[in-house]
């Protein structure tokens, strides 16, 4: 389905709407999302490993392209600590200790993960972003935090950086702090403490711009840089550089690669952010244009000399507290950071590295989600044991695989729960007309003697199929005396090449043990691939139904048994076969394909019986 030219730009749709009085309300949030995007942008290059000014060229070009293709009014994107650190795990592997390598290589990996997220949403394969579990999300953002706090560690107390796997890095930082640089400690250590006891007590103020403003001044106060304090040095001053990044051919094929990686994390971390604020404040997301609105994102802030980008929770949820209520907010930050960019770039020189770190590991703190984790244990502890795999493979096997290890382990899990098959027995319940359900723990509803109706607790497809067949088959030995078998296939709506096989297996199964099955509350899709399949055909036009209660009358009546009287298969005087419109308490509007030969209305087929009987 094609989009009207408006869907793919929804500015076109709330800028014409906009009203003036909410102008100040998006300026001051405008303001504030500046105040924080540009000392995290700042650390954030650093954990990507390349120069400050990287980070800044990614903000105002990345709001543009956002505030004009985003769904959601609310959603900040900028650089982010997920990102930036996938991205400078990503870079090192590549550069070489090239710095200008490191910055191409960093530029191009952003506009490969914008063109891929671009695609997506042209394609309209937002679903996918769904194979991704929050449980999982939450270990694997879980992992890159410590990854970060492990990194930033050196830098924010004055110590060589450490090399090696997490355990190594870890054990080396514990075994070295005696070698801290005490000048260096004192002053990350101090806006580590002003970060954090800041956001407790004050938490609307940019802390992260206040320490920035204030470790510049106290360097350049002390000459920090005479005593050993590592500084950031020079940083061009004026509007970012627009181009390609210049790369060889070489390096392509990671790049591509490590851009889809980049580009799932930037979603990831976004649709996150988005989606919580789209419930807290009752509006839609589509997920589809949020594929596009990010891919375009991230290419504008590759074009602009910037690393990838990505949704921000923290900057989103500053920006809702301020009064934003429009991407407008995304505009006037963007109009800040470009003017930082022209005219106070050079105050950044004396700008120690130890509050960079700091800022990051503030920022970055918040990420660790202890509540979630809780939670999942009390819930499910499966989704506790998810999250703690995604987070080991983050700190084992690093972002890139850690990512890959993530998203595996979804589809794995996704598959194994699929191919667990519960088949239950099913049972009218008691004083209601049409509605049956589990007969397990529930000795009152009733069955049919010689009919056996089973459910399918799981969608029936290529992974289970031979799995369906077994249960159904031993199900049906432990009911000696069973002439009929109604599978109840509601929980499967469509049905592929293996799983058609299957049902073919099961039906010849049943037929050479005297047994007919019958399929109720089948989908219109998997109908049509059985008819094209021609299992129809083998099946017969009367073995299929819409509903439970008019499966057991067709397989009692085809035996030639009384018609029961009472309400487990009463229908109405007028019914027609293939005529239910009630699937389990729910309308279906499907209509049934049966041969019009067949078909004859129950008082008929009364009479006929009746006569039957009389004459003989």
């Amino acid at each position: 389905m094609t989009r009207e030219p408006r869907g793919w730009l929804p500015a076109a749709r709330w800028l014409p709407a906009y009203r003036a009085n909410r102008l100040p309300g998006d300026v001051l949030a405008g303001a504030i999302v500046a105040a924080l995007a540009v000392p995290q942008a700042l650390g954030y290059a650093g954990i990507a490993g390349v120069p400050v000014q990287v980070g800044l060229y990614a903000i105002p070009l990345a709001l543009v392209a956002y505030a004009v293709l985003g769904s959601s009014p609310h959603l900040v994107v900028g650089p982010v600590s997920t990102v930036s650190v996938l991205s400078g795990s990503l870079v090192a592997a590549q550069a070489d200790g090239s710095t200008a390598h490191a910055v191409a290589l960093t530029s191009a990996l952003a506009i490969s993960a914008g063109i891929g997220l671009v695609v997506g949403g042209v394609a309209r394969v937002g679903w996918a972003v769904e194979f991704l579990s929050r449980p999982i999300v939450t270990g694997f953002v879980f992992g890159l935090v410590l990854l970060i706090v492990l990194g930033e560690i050196p830098s924010l107390l004055g110590m060589p950086p450490e090399s090696g796997d997490v355990l190594a890095r870890a054990w080396g930082l514990l075994s070295q702090l005696g070698d801290a640089d005490p000048v260096t400690a004192a002053v990350g250590l101090s806006c580590l403490v002003v970060l954090f006891l800041g956001a407790h007590l004050l938490p609307r103020i940019p802390w992260g711009l206040l320490v920035l403003i204030g470790a510049i001044a106290v360097s350049n106060r002390l000459d920090l840089a005479a005593q050993g304090v590592a500084t950031v040095g020079r940083v061009p001053q004026g509007v970012p550089p627009l181009g390609l990044p210049g790369i060889d051919a070489a390096d392509l094929p990671p790049v591509i690669v490590g851009g889809l990686a980049l580009g799932l994390v930037a979603l990831a971390e976004g649709m996150s952010a988005a989606r919580i604020f789209a419930v807290r404040l009752d509006y839609p997301i589509d997920t589809d244009q949020e594929l596009l609105a990010t891919g375009a994102a991230n290419v504008a802030a590759g074009l602009s000399g910037g690393l990838g980008v990505s949704g921000s929770l923290s900057k989103t949820a500053s920006a809702v507290r301020a009064g934003s209520s429009s991407q407008l907010t995304g505009l006037v930050a963007a109009s800040f950071a470009l003017l930082v960019l022209v005219l106070f770039t050079s105050s950044l020189t004396d700008l120690p590295r130890a509050a960079l770190s700091a800022i990051v590991i503030q920022a970055v703190w918040g990420l660790l989600d202890v509540g979630a984790l809780r939670r999942y244990i009390a819930v499910r502890r499966n989704d506790f044991l998810a999250a703690m795999a995604a987070m080991i493979g983050v700190l084992l096997l690093g972002p890139l695989y850690g990512l890959l290890f993530a998203v595996g382990q979804s589809l794995l899990g996704l598959v194994y729960r699929s191919s667990r098959v519960h088949v239950d027995i099913m049972g009218k319940v008691p004083g209601e007309k049409a509605a049956w359900g589990s007969a397990q723990r529930h000795p009152e509803r009733r069955t049919v003697d010689g009919v056996l109706v089973l459910r399918l607790d799981v969608p029936l497809f290529w992974a289970n199929a031979t799995e369906v067949v077994t249960q159904v088959l031993r199900t049906v030995d432990e009911h000696p005396g069973t002439h009929s078998l109604l599978l109840d296939l509601e929980a499967t709506s469509q049905l592929d090449t293996t799983s058609v096989d299957a049902l073919d297996v099961l039906l010849a199964k049943l037929r050479s043990r005297g047994i007919e099955l019958y399929l109720v509350r089948v989908f219109q899709r998997a109908r049509e691939v059985l008819r094209r399949s021609g299992f129809l055909d083998r099946l017969g036009s009367d073995r299929m139904w819409h509903s439970i209660s008019a499966g057991v009358r067709a397989a009692r009546e085809n035996l030639e048994e009384p018609i029961a009287s009472d309400a487990e298969t009463e229908l109405p005087e007028d019914y027609v076969p293939g005529d239910e419109r009630i699937v389990a308490g729910r309308p279906d509007d499907e209509p049934v394909e049966v041969d019009p030969e067949r078909v004859e209305p129950a008082r008929t087929r009364k009479a006929k019986k009746a006569k039957k009987q009389d004459t003989s």
